[in-house]
């Protein structure tokens, strides 16, 4: 096979949309709150892993101006290239989160919106075990989506070819619990991207935090 034929699909879409996802989603007054409430709960020079970081603004963007040491990882280089030349504070990779090495207790935080829809439901469960391993005690990990109950659904997004699965609220939150995660804060909303392609959208934040002890086997 190609590179270009192993490439995960969100790769290709994002490459893409490049600056255009970011536009379409600058009026997210949710995502700020968000990144408010994280920053409210960081001490200085926090350690933050930020999941499909995307173009870097404003979850990167707003972290690194706060002073904090910022990682960005995302599967697309579109993505990648625009993040580091938008957000030089931050540092910014090209990985997939499903198989990159992650040492446990090594982050004091971790964001994660939006990130999740395209990887089928035991990877998304995975990975965020995988997250929340890599917190230290106490953590925080902020995760957004689209809280449906949908699995393997082909659709349209901003004009892009997408396949997509999530989970409905309750499930979501019984997967954070799972990984060993309590949920102190939640928003839920419905948030319409500005692009001529754009519906409604519900969109759920999760603000949680690592249990200082290990959930049950």
């Amino acid at each position: 096979m190609t590179d270009e034929e192993h490439r995960p699909q969100a790769a290709a879409v994002f490459d893409a949309l490049g600056a255009a996802y970011e536009k379409a989603f600058a009026d997210s007054e949710a995502h700020r709150r968000s990144l408010e409430w994280l920053l409210g709960r960081l001490t200085p020079g926090s350690r933050v892993l930020d999941v499909g970081s995307g173009t870097g603004r404003p979850t990167a963007a707003i972290l690194a101006e706060a002073g904090h040491d910022v990682l960005g990882i995302d599967v697309s280089p579109v993505m990648v290239d625009l993040a580091a030349r938008q957000v030089p504070a931050a540092s910014f990779r090209r990985a997939d989160i499903r198989d990159t090495p992650l040492e446990d207790g090594s982050f004091d935080a971790v964001c994660v919106y939006f990130s999740l829809l395209q990887m089928d439901r035991h990877e998304q469960a995975e990975v965020v075990r995988r997250l929340a391993r890599a917190l230290k005690p106490g953590g925080h990990l902020v995760l957004a989506t689209v809280p449906l109950d949908v699995e393997g659904v082909e659709g349209l997004f901003m004009g892009q070819p997408v396949r997509v699965t999530s989970f409905a609220a309750p499930d979501l939150t019984g997967l954070v619990h799972g990984a060993g995660l309590e949920v102190l804060d939640r928003e839920e909303l419905l948030f319409t991207p500005a692009h001529p392609d754009a519906v409604p959208e519900p969109h759920v934040f999760l603000h949680c935090r690592r249990r200082f002890a290990a959930p049950d086997a």
